[in-house]
């Protein structure tokens, strides 16, 4: 009898470790979060079908999407890097990132951490999230408020599926 309990504990265990490691490595895909509608309302014009692509690389999986306006001029470029075991911490790459970086302004509100880049006519929104490292990048708006305001919607929206 204890055998069979010493069992049935260990399998209980194994289950619940297997299905926690799952459930921090839910993998996602950019381009069914934040659709060809969303790029087309963020960028305020008629956008391109997705550039996509999603797949694991030597230090994680990666997802990213681009968007491109019909007319050049606005872009929208995503992309989330989920680090894998023993690999570049996403808050160390911040962190290295940022590094001597003064243009770089920190962002509360977002992930664990979060910074942005802003030299009209481009932005870059950095987060992290867990093992997540998101990136929005944002062309073609002067008005660097504006596209701030619109990554951090974009950025929201992406690290709650994580």
């Amino acid at each position: 009898m204890r055998k069979l309990t010493a069992a049935a504990a260990l399998a209980t265990f194994v289950c619940t470790i297997t299905n926690l490691s799952a459930a921090t490595e839910k993998q996602i895909d950019l381009a069914t979060i934040v659709t060809k509608a969303d790029a087309a309302s963020i960028l305020g014009e008629t956008v391109k079908d997705a550039q996509a692509r999603n797949g694991d690389g030597a230090d994680g999986y990666y997802s990213r999407c681009n968007y491109y306006s019909q007319n050049p001029g606005k872009s929208l470029v995503l992309r989330v890097r989920q680090a894998a075991p023993g690999q570049l911490e996403p808050a160390k790459q911040l962190e290295e990132l940022s590094a001597g970086k003064t243009q770089l302004k920190a962002l509360t509100g977002l992930g664990e951490k979060a910074a942005v880049l802003s030299e009209p006519p481009m932005l870059l929104l950095y987060a992290v999230k867990g093992n997540a490292f998101v990136t929005v990048a944002i062309g073609g708006f002067d008005d660097a408020k504006i596209a701030t305001e619109k990554a951090k919607t974009l950025a929201k929206k992406i690290l709650t599926q994580l």
